[in-house]
């Protein structure tokens, strides 16, 4: 496909981010980044209150992204049944609004689950909340991707993506507050029936942005990009399962989310057990692992916002700190000691580089934080004290941009199997479950701080796509160079 035949997939309306339809999309990306990260509070309060053991106790991460498997399944089935795509039978809108009133539903177990102390019901519970979120990231994703010029399309889902960092860097100090409130002392059951408050809060919150996103001017029926496969009129394609771009991205979808998640939701356990934190002395940490997201995300998104090279220049270094910024404040209203955290500006200007030296082509970017996830998660296991929990929690900052890079390049060329290949993509998030579960089993194995070889090898395999991925595309037309350099 040339630049040429890029830009006629696009209406002439859409050579500039439509803001209007954008803003309101990015509320469910916030969403979904709140409960995930709270996921990492929960962890270690039901650990103690259930008795569990490290693997028992990942199976909240494990009920919650397992949803996405099983939403994604359900998706694909009832297509099967239907004869046509789901997505593009009710509309992007509609997909949109459905998830948010399933995910609604999940809330309300928190309420019995809570007055009955029952576990059970409150795995049952996230499961429900991430049946919706599968439904919301099926459709959240490519729309993101197409409201704009496709060569900006990996910035804007990487600005969705800082916005949904926002949430997970509130999101575990104020279910920690819920739980702990301001007392030193917490007492186990308390803190259960205290989970239920802010998560009914929660389940209004998503009736009303359903309600919202029903009456906005998001689009129905957003315009995709498809491969140029005009010299090869043998192969007609079917399925999204056809195009290698995408079952290599599902594998790389599945060990993306394993790493991001298993290096926070275990990291509880590694600063109790080797550093002597508290339970709740832990929850600023875990905010400042999902803040680095947030920093991440926001200085991959400058090129959604202009193409003046010299204000982009100047945007690099003003979005991450002030991203940083916003996490030290949150913490301050918490008020939390921000001394640890000041050291952790250093480690910003890596990312800093890092994000120039892509120049915003997707595979390039992907291979190069992939390294130093593998760079980060070595220094945390080599290291002792406070050098590992930076080096740990920096993993959220070579993590930041994943996301986007990967998900961009699996559906780049599928056209109509587009929102068919995000459900194959959202149906591997599973492996934030997967990962967790794997990384605690290896913990009671060879020790929690030798459990990160798992994360090692996650970020081998995603350098590895970012290689084979790009020529992949290429061979199908769609070069990211010539698009970043001028052509859409």
């Amino acid at each position: 496909m040339t630049d040429s035949s890029l830009t006629q997939t696009l209406p002439p309306a859409k050579q500039s981010t439509q803001w209007g339809q954008f803003i309101p999309l990015v509320i469910v990306f916030f969403f979904w980044g709140f409960v995930a990260a709270s996921n990492d509070i929960l962890i270690p309060v039901f650990k103690t209150a259930f008795n569990l053991t490290q693997s028992e106790s990942q199976l909240v991460a494990f009920a919650f992204y397992i949803a996405y498997t099983v939403g994604s399944l359900i998706y694909w089935g009832v297509s099967v049944i239907i004869k046509e795509d789901l997505v593009n039978k009710i509309g992007y809108k509609n997909g949109l609004s459905v998830g948010l009133i399933i995910s609604a539903l999940g809330t309300l177990l928190f309420y019995p689950a809570a007055n009955t102390g029952s576990f059970a019901l409150m795995l049952a519970g996230l499961f429900i909340v991430g049946l919706g979120f599968s439904l919301q990231q099926t459709v959240a994703n490519p729309l993101a991707i197409a409201m704009g010029p496709i060569k900006t399309g990996s910035q804007r889902l990487t600005l969705a993506g800082g916005i949904n960092n926002l949430g997970t860097t509130i999101g575990p100090l104020i279910v920690s507050f819920a739980i702990f409130g301001s007392s030193a002392d917490s007492n186990t059951n308390a803190s259960i029936e205290s989970v239920k408050i802010p998560y009914l809060v929660l389940g209004v919150a998503f009736l009303v942005v359903a309600v919202l996103l029903k009456f906005s001017s998001i689009p129905d029926r957003p315009e995709l990009v498809e491969e140029d496969d005009s010299h090869d009129k043998v192969t007609v394609k079917t399925s999204a399962l056809q195009y290698s771009q995408l079952v290599l991205g599902m594998i790389a979808i599945f060990l993306y989310v394993g790493v991001e998640v298993s290096t926070a939701s275990n990291l509880p356990a590694y600063m109790e057990s080797k550093l002597g934190f508290l339970t709740k002395e832990v929850a600023p940490y875990i905010s400042l692992y999902w803040a680095s997201l947030m920093i991440g995300r926001w200085t991959g998104a400058v090129e959604a916002f202009t193409e003046n090279m010299s204000l982009q220049k100047i945007l690099r270094f003003i979005a991450p700190y002030l991203a940083f910024g916003v996490f030290l404040a949150v913490n301050a209203i918490a008020k939390h000691d921000l001394t640890p955290f000041y050291v952790y500006a250093a480690v910003i200007v890596v990312l800093i580089v890092a994000d120039m030296a892509s120049k915003g082509n997707p595979a390039r970017m992907l291979l190069i934080f992939s390294f130093l996830g593998i760079l980060a998660t070595a220094v945390g296991m080599l290291t002792t004290g406070m050098l590992s929990v930076y080096a740990f929690t920096s993993v959220g900052l070579f993590c930041s941009t994943l996301w986007p890079c990967i998900f961009t390049l699996a559906v780049s060329g599928l056209g109509k199997h587009t929102s068919q290949g995000s459900s194959f993509l959202i149906m591997m998030i599973m492996g934030g479950g997967f990962v967790s579960v794997f990384q605690g089993k290896i913990a009671e194995i060879i020790g929690i701080q030798n459990s990160y070889i798992v994360g090692i090898a996650c970020f081998a395999y995603l350098a590895f796509y970012a290689w084979k991925v790009s020529g992949i595309l290429k061979a199908h037309g769609i070069d990211f160079d010539k698009k970043v350099s001028g052509g859409h």
